[in-house]
């Protein structure tokens, strides 16, 4: 069975002044030759090496695995080849290693379609007993891909540590700059965004450590990890417990999840042994010992059971034995057991041969720090520059090594116009890759349904293009939107294709329902007109501040147009509520229509559409935004009372059985894209994002420059108002998500009531009589509540249980019930045992609600009542509660009797009932904070071309428009679950500035303007699929 390829990849760090020498040393052993190679027919065998490249050696079938082996450590010069080995998928879709005994024809079914990976088999407890330097540098290679994939897990300190260590091998000396853009394209460990300050800090104190040093402290660190060299063989004990055994050069270790429970040493294990499905220790008599004289556990089957005693019979003799053990004597007639056993020299040979002999010195290649862009250096991808006559590389489809771009450090930030894939005219180039992306290797099966694109370009004819800028060693992207007006950018919107749209409320989980038919593409302009585009980073923040602008001018007309046309007209509407709305969103929807058109006329002249002698007096924008900001003062001077409009609207819906139907009906038209409460709320956020861009500004520029006063001026007065909104804008987001809330339950009497604060909901799996149930749970600071997803049209939640946080415990419960990741919830008469989907989201809840019980031990919160009397009767005992926890439960008095009304079915808790996980309120402020609109172009990942489209980002969702002039979206993309990353080599895409979106089979790449623009796109989106825990969210503000 071929194993699964996996894309290869390399630094992205070019040649720059102080950078370390990239050639490592090894020795050539004067005896070390290709081993000779038995008669008969050759095959081809694909091996992949620890820096990803791929290398073809022929080799005879009759030939044994030690031979191939041997080849491969002739080839790379390796001397301390021993701890090293061929691991490879067999047709069992089992990982194994290559017998050196056995011909390899009996353990490859299929050679040619097989890739065998060149891996760390054996680790040692200490490396400074790896004497080679390049042996080092293979064991870091490892330690990176076990960082990368999660194998190796350790805490944010020692994972942080261990990255700059491996950036200050592969870029040199710190630079704050190219750090942190080395960073952002390159992913090192899972949920890196918010480690990249400390990664940053620690990367600075290495300053003058040489790539060798880097993997000697690397390896320091690692070494002393729990789970340093460990890999998981999964099994059960006696009892049906889920664990899994490891080997280690101390012996056998039992872990449960990632934690080590229990450990065997090789002097009190008498004898390893398996029977069909069971794998037997043997202990040595120990009078002080509570275990029994045999351990057994559980394997998968027979195959697992003998991998796992084959891998423990090899730790033990290379790490216990002196010298390698002689084989047994054939018996005569019969056998009994495996005839296996360990081929090789031991660690103590190892060490003394290579301390014994002398050796000559020769360099060999540090692929991922290497001066990939130096003439000097030969661009081949082997770790040993040496020819091999059983050797051939792996034709790649990068281009020559002229053609690669530039280093990120070096490269000369520009835009320029759309390039169409195909245009034969675009220089093709090969995009250095982040190392190591998650979820770059996997699965990509599913198919996306894709129409036949225009095959046409369409070209912009105005003059005055706004994306006019020189052109780089590659094509770059335009995301800058059309204006029908030529207000600002001066050319016409792109007439796209009709999208059909039926109405109907997109499934949460549906991908954009967009195609390649609309795909539009524009050629090359002329050179002179790219000369023109602005560069500067503070254009590229004043441009933010006019593409968000748009987005809340259109959501201020949501208010003042589409909902004061469908509700505020009825009659069933109070006159205070059509007051207070009118009073409050009319005066600000024209201020802000003023300030949007001030914007875009100031952008139009610093793009350069305008006499060249004033030229320069309009490249800034903070007159622009002190001026209006002065002028916006008096307008929010009640913004402190949208919690009255909210407040008013409830009650008014509580009141009135029309206006209620009105205001969800409402909700469902397209133009709400959001719940309705989100838009009341918009002014008070909208104020945080001017802080956060006056902030980057005055970062960006110099005490010096013209625009510094104004910029710092304008962001003293917004926090001035900021600061006196702080307090009460917390307490208006939690009243909102309650009453957002209340709408998704059913089965609730009064969940909005004063002191409740809601602090984290999301999916766990409740165990009952029926086994384990996926319910979703809902934290505040008084109560718990668990609800399955109703049976009803509605869409709601039918609420099942409460659990008042007053008097309850809560332990880990794994080892007593079990099930992994699960927790017992202990309260007032019932306990409740849930089960989380991983580690990391056991560990959020645990903590929220252990935080959230000390609260409710301190203060005075309200009555934990909140379900109806036929919910609470249900709930004293758990074998009553495992009888109501059916899905078809009879109807809760609160269910309406006559037709019930549809409600909205993509809200954040159905995302996470669909996605199976949860977000908390720390984590809803973070995602109101990065609020980003722009034009960027989507490609599926089974189509060439690129399609511009307007994009939102609010609410842990992107939202798809034509242009910024439309009033709704055409389709959305909740991204909780998804990564982001950005794309390898392997996938083509020669682009600048391109991230990629990933969730199971969904490949969706989008296309950013600049290097600014690319890494605020990156940052807020991350700020969606990386939730932050109450630890980080102080840290995550830092401006940009």
């Amino acid at each position: 069975m071929a194993e699964p390829d996996q894309e290869p990849t390399s630094s992205g760090a070019g040649q720059r002044l102080g950078a370390p020498e990239t050639l490592g040393i090894s020795t050539l052993d004067p005896t070390h030759r290709p081993p000779a190679m038995p008669s008969g027919r050759h095959v081809t065998i694909r091996v992949r090496m620890l820096d990803d490249t791929e290398e073809l050696f022929d080799i005879s079938q009759k030939a044994s695995g030690k031979v191939l082996f041997d080849l491969v450590c002739s080839h790379m010069n390796l001397i301390e080849g021993d701890y090293f080995g061929l691991e490879f998928q067999n047709h069992q879709k089992m990982m194994v290693w290559l017998d050196h005994i056995k011909p390899i024809i009996k353990q490859l079914r299929r050679p040619k379609h097989t890739i065998l990976r060149f891996s760390v088999k054996f680790f040692p407890p200490d490396h400074a007993q790896l004497l080679e330097e390049l042996t080092r540098y293979l064991f870091a290679l490892q330690i990176r891909q076990d960082l990368s994939c999660s194998r190796l897990t350790c805490n944010d300190t020692s994972a942080a540590l261990m990255v700059s260590h491996i950036i200050q091998s592969e870029i040199g000396d710190f630079e704050e700059s190219h750090c942190r853009s080395h960073l952002l394209n390159n992913n090192y460990i899972p949920d890196q965004m918010p480690l990249i300050d400390k990664i940053m800090e620690f990367h600075s104190k290495h300053i003058g450590q040489s790539p060798a040093e880097s993997d000697f402290q690397l390896l320091e660190v690692a070494r002393k990890l729990e789970m340093y060299g460990i890999r998981l063989h999964p099994a059960k004990d006696r009892e049906g417990t889920g664990l899994s055994l490891a080997v280690a050069h101390t012996g056998v270790l039992v872990l449960q999840g990632h934690t080590r429970i229990n450990a065997f040493n090789w002097s009190k294990i008498r004898k390893l042994s398996f029977k069909r499905k069971r794998f037997l220790i043997k202990l040595r008599p120990d009078l002080n010992s509570s275990y029994q004289d045999t351990l057994e556990f559980l394997m998968a089957s027979r195959d697992c059971c003998k991998v796992f005693w084959k891998i423990c019979v090899e730790y033990h003799a290379f790490f216990r034995l002196f010298e390698e053990p002689k084989p047994k004597p054939k018996p005569v007639l019969f056998t009994r057991g495996s005839s296996f056993r360990f081929s090789g020299r031991t660690q103590k040979q190892v060490i003394d041969y290579v301390r014994e002999s002398e050796f000559k010195k020769i360099p060999f290649e540090r692929k991922h720090s290497r001066v990939q862009y130096n003439t000097r250096v030969q661009h081949n991808s082997r770790l040993s520059p040496l020819p091999s006559p059983h050797h051939h590389e792996v034709p790649t489809e990068s281009g020559a090594p002229g053609d690669r771009l530039s280093s990120p450090s070096s490269r000369h930030w520009k835009e320029s116009v759309l390039v169409s894939a195909e245009d034969p005219a675009a220089s093709r180039t090969t995009r250095t890759s982040p190392s190591h992306q998650r979820n770059g290797h996997e699965d990509r099966t599913g198919s996306v349904s894709n129409t036949e694109e225009m095959r046409g370009s369409n070209r912009q004819t105005h003059q005055d293009h706004l994306n006019q800028g020189v052109v780089s060693s590659s094509p770059h992207l335009s995301g800058s939107s059309g204006h029908p007006h030529g207000m600002v950018n001066g050319q016409k919107s792109l007439d796209l294709c009709g999208h059909g749209f039926d109405g109907r409320q997109p499934s949460p989980l549906t991908s954009p329902l967009l195609n390649d038919a609309c795909s539009v593409r524009t050629d090359d302009e002329d050179e002179v007109r790219r000369k023109r585009f602005p560069t500067d980073r503070a254009y590229f923040i004043a441009k933010e501040l006019l593409t968000t602008e748009r987005t809340y001018v259109k959501d201020l007309e949501v208010v003042t147009v589409s909902f004061q046309s469908v509700v505020g007209q009825d009659e069933a509407t109070p006159d205070s509520l059509k007051d207070a709305v009118l009073s409050t969103f009319g005066p600000l929807h024209k201020f802000h229509t003023g300030f949007l058109r001030e914007v875009e006329q100031r952008l139009a002249l610093w793009e350069g559409r305008s006499n060249a002698h004033i030229k320069g007096d309009y490249q800034r924008i903070g007159d622009v935004m002190l001026k209006n900001l002065q002028a916006l003062k008096p307008l929010t001077a009640n913004l402190h009372k949208q919690s009255d409009i909210l407040l008013e609207l409830a009650k008014a819906c509580k009141a009135s059985r029309r206006l209620e139907n009105l205001c969800r009906d409402f909700e469902l038209q397209k133009v709400c894209y959001v719940p309705l409460n989100v838009f009341v709320l918009r002014p008070l956020h909208r104020l945080v994002h001017y802080k956060q861009i006056l902030e980057r500004l005055c970062k960006h520029y110099l005490a010096t420059h013209v625009d510094f006063r104004d910029c710092r001026a304008a962001l003293a007065d917004v926090m001035e108002v900021v600061d006196q909104l702080q307090g009460s804008l917390a307490k208006m987001e939690n009243f909102q998500k309650l009453l957002e809330l209340e709408k998704d339950l059913l089965g609730v009497d009064n969940l909005v009531v004063p002191g409740r604060e809601f602090i984290r909901l999301g999916c766990l799996s409740k165990l009952s009589g029926k086994g384990l149930q996926q319910r979703m749970f809902f934290l505040f600071n008084d109560v718990i509540l668990y609800s399955s997803r109703g049976m009803t049209p509605t869409n709601q939640f039918k609420v099942h249980g409460q659990l008042p946080l007053r008097g309850m415990t809560i332990r880990e419960s794994e080892d007593e019930w079990g099930v992994p990741h699960a927790f017992t919830l202990v309260g007032q008469g019932q306990s409740v045992v849930v089960a989380a989907s991983s580690l990391t989201e056991m560990e959020k809840w645990m903590e929220d609600i252990k935080m959230a019980i000390e609260m409710a031990k301190t203060s005075n919160g309200p009555s934990s009542e909140l379900l109806t009397s036929n919910q609470t009767d249900s709930k004293c005992s758990e074998d009553s509660s495992a009888e109501a926890e059916s899905e078809d439960d009879t109807p809760t008095p609160n269910a309406l009797p006559e037709r019930p009304a549809p409600h909205r079915g993509n809200t954040m808790v159905h995302v996470c009932w669909h996605r199976n996980t949860s977000v908390s309120m720390v984590d809803f402020r973070i995602a109101v904070e990065n609020q980003l609109s722009g034009n960027l172009l989507r490609k599926f990942k089974n189509s060439n071309g690129w399609q511009k489209l307007w994009v939102v980002f609010t609410n842990f969702s992107l939202f798809f428009y034509k242009s910024h002039q439309d009033d709704y979206p055409l389709a959305s993309l909740p991204l909780l679950g998804y990564s982001v990353t950005v794309p390898s080599e392997t996938e083509n895409i020669h682009k600048d500035y391109v991230f990629k979106l990933h969730f199971k089979s969904h490949v969706y790449y989008f296309r950013s303007e600049s290097e600014y623009s690319f890494e605020r796109w990156m940052e807020v989106i991350r700020s969606a699929t990386v939730p932050a825990s109450h630890s980080r969210v102080l840290n995550s503000k830092d401006p940009h």
